[in-house]
């Protein structure tokens, strides 16, 4: 096995998971030396899980987690942070896979994701391919399609950060922050298609395509560390309200429908 890939699940994210598992299929057809590992905190979702990977003929495996966190912390996102340490230690400690890529479950992608990932990798440590996020825009660094060498996996662990005003700071954030600082090579780019549902039957799509020039500064990976640790020193995600801003501005200047 050479890739791992890993999902965390949750029943109130899984509307399309009967789309996400055909795609894996298509997935694993394409990549033989691969295997899914499916991560949920609901101990009574893990027998359907199961069945579902038996029923599509997919290899892998599911991961009960717990959720901690902060006691005063209430965010739903520390479930997704958790999921995705859980499968970290999965792939580390289970594995002698190269590589993990994580996909989220509420998107369904090239069915040659794995190779195209996998070339783009080459001379990095990390590899982040954009897709539509669901009201702000595009994502460009994202852990709905990213791939990981196993080797910065041992250096680094999934975390969210919640101030006690209830500011949160994403497990997506922390990892860019602690790829940067722990000198990881970071490449970030459109290089896979992905549809991205909004619900059972609506989603966005994305083909691979070049970053524009104001894409390539907003996503620099020395001015993303800065705001970040900015939006935790300040308590309050800098990069992410910008993009709401941003999005609220460009909506505004758009011709309004008679």
């Amino acid at each position: 096995m050479n890739v791992v890939i890993g999902t965390p699940v949750h029943r109130q994210g899984a509307y399309v998971l009967d789309k996400f598992l055909a795609n894996q299929q298509q997935i694993q057809r394409n990549y033989p030396s691969s295997e899914m590992v499916l991560a949920t905190n609901e101990s009574d979702f893990i027998e359907e899980l199961e069945g579902l990977l038996g029923s599509w003929g997919l290899r892998g495996e599911v991961v009960l987690y717990e959720t901690t966190k902060p006691e005063y912390a209430r965010s739903r996102l520390w479930n997704i942070g958790c999921g995705r340490e859980a499968i970290r230690n999965y792939v580390l400690s289970r594995t002698d896979a190269r590589y993990l890529l994580f996909l989220d479950a509420d998107m369904t992608f090239d069915p040659s994701v794995v190779s195209i990932m996998e070339r783009e990798i080459q001379n990095h440590d990390a590899v982040f391919s954009g897709y539509p996020m669901r009201r702000y825009g595009i994502g460009l660094a994202g852990c709905g399609c990213v791939t990981l060498t196993r080797s910065i996996l041992e250096k680094l662990r999934f975390r969210c950060y919640e101030s006690k005003n209830g500011e949160v700071i994403t497990e997506d954030n922390m990892l860019e922050m602690d790829l940067f600082r722990s000198g990881g090579r970071i490449k970030k780019g459109f290089f896979v298609a992905i549809t991205h549902y909004e619900n059972a039957t609506e989603g966005k799509h994305i083909e691979p395509q070049r970053l524009g020039l104001w894409q390539k500064i907003t996503n620099d990976n020395f001015i993303r560390y800065m705001l970040i640790r900015a939006s935790i020193a300040a308590h309050y995600n800098i990069p992410w309200h910008l993009k709401v801003l941003l999005n609220e501005l460009t909506a505004s200047r758009q011709p309004k429908k008679r």
